[in-house]
């Protein structure tokens, strides 16, 4: 059975503040875990109006203590904005506060436009030394013996219970995590173009391993749920107004849903916005019910994750359910 989880980038709203998307997350994430969600994870991005979940470890900190037993993850960590020994013991520390329910996802790009990215990290050069980075960051999580201790050793990190992931929107990490066997999932939600290539090449190159003993993949698509397909388009300009900012080169908080024929972009900007976000479902139950299932036949995943950009949150927390329940 295909399991289902959310994704949560901490949306700010038109007229808000970063405190109030936290509670808006706090409410997400009680709702995810009583409808039976397997895991909620926030990703890392940086300098943009509209996304809070910048200091991503804190906030997962802050999702966790308001649940009991969902998994609360990093969807993901950027890895090379850091450096590999402090995400362990940032985890390793979350792992030791709410211990088997965290997991760590970690992505090859900055998460940010490059001048922020140097702002992160001064001596930023890229992400070409990605598969090091992450060798070192198992390294540090990975258990040591006791009679034979290392001189650089994570406290608290060191044999930590905290699943670690590659995430990717095109075949580098699928490539990577096969080769690491370690489980991997595609950000099909902003850049599906390869995400059928990337799933093949993961599948077919997968290596068993101390992690995993075969492979375990997941994909995320955008998913807006209503009451009737016609709601749900409506509510969905929210996701197109947000796409088509990026496309812009904007960063505008998040913008309450419009009438689509009020939708003001140019014939160009349609096709950029309509190529990155046709990995998404929108309708009533019955159609995310047919979509969902379409979706899962596609890829073949164990585990689909899915973005809800919705800006009123009764309304979100409405679609979470729908969702839920068009798996049943």
């Amino acid at each position: 059975m295909t399991k289902l989880s959310f994704l949560d980038l901490a949306s700010v709203r038109e007229n808000e503040t970063s405190a109030d998307s936290f509670q808006h997350s706090k409410r997400l994430v009680q709702q995810a875990e009583k409808l039976g969600y397997h895991r909620y994870w926030v990703a890392e991005h940086h300098n943009m109006q509209g996304v809070a979940s910048s200091a991503t470890s804190v906030l997962i900190g802050y999702l966790a203590g308001h649940t009991n037993s969902i998994r609360i993850g990093a969807g993901g960590i950027m890895l090379p904005n850091h450096a590999p020994y402090v995400i362990a013991e940032q985890f390793g520390t979350l792992d030791a506060m709410y211990p088997g329910r965290i997991d760590l996802g970690l992505g090859r790009a900055p998460g940010t436009d490059m001048m922020t990215a140097r702002a992160l990290r001064r001596d930023h050069q890229g992400a070409d030394d990605f598969p090091e980075l992450v060798s070192e960051l198992l390294h540090y999580l990975a258990p040591v013996d006791e009679n034979r201790l290392p001189a650089v050793m994570a406290v608290p990190g060191a044999g930590a219970d905290v699943p670690v992931w590659l995430l990717g929107s095109s075949t580098f990490s699928a490539r990577l995590a096969a080769q690491m066997g370690l489980p991997f999932a595609f950000a099909s939600h902003f850049a599906p173009d390869q995400l059928m290539q990337a799933l093949e090449l993961y599948y077919r190159n997968f290596k068993p391993s101390t992690y995993l003993d075969q492979p375990y993949a997941m994909a995320a698509v955008n998913v807006v749920a209503a009451a009737s397909n016609e709601e749900a388009e409506q509510l969905s300009t929210t996701l197109i107004q947000q796409f088509l900012s990026i496309v812009r080169g904007h960063k505008h908080k998040m913008r309450p849903p419009i009438a689509m024929d009020q939708l003001d972009w140019s014939p160009s900007e349609q096709m950029m916005v309509e190529r990155t976000v046709r990995a998404r479902i929108v309708g009533s139950e019955e159609t995310v019910r047919e979509q969902l299932e379409a979706f899962k036949k596609q890829t073949g995943v164990q585990e689909i994750m899915i973005s809800t950009p919705i800006y009123d949150v009764e309304k979100r927390l409405e679609s979470m359910a729908i969702t839920m329940n068009a798996t049943k």
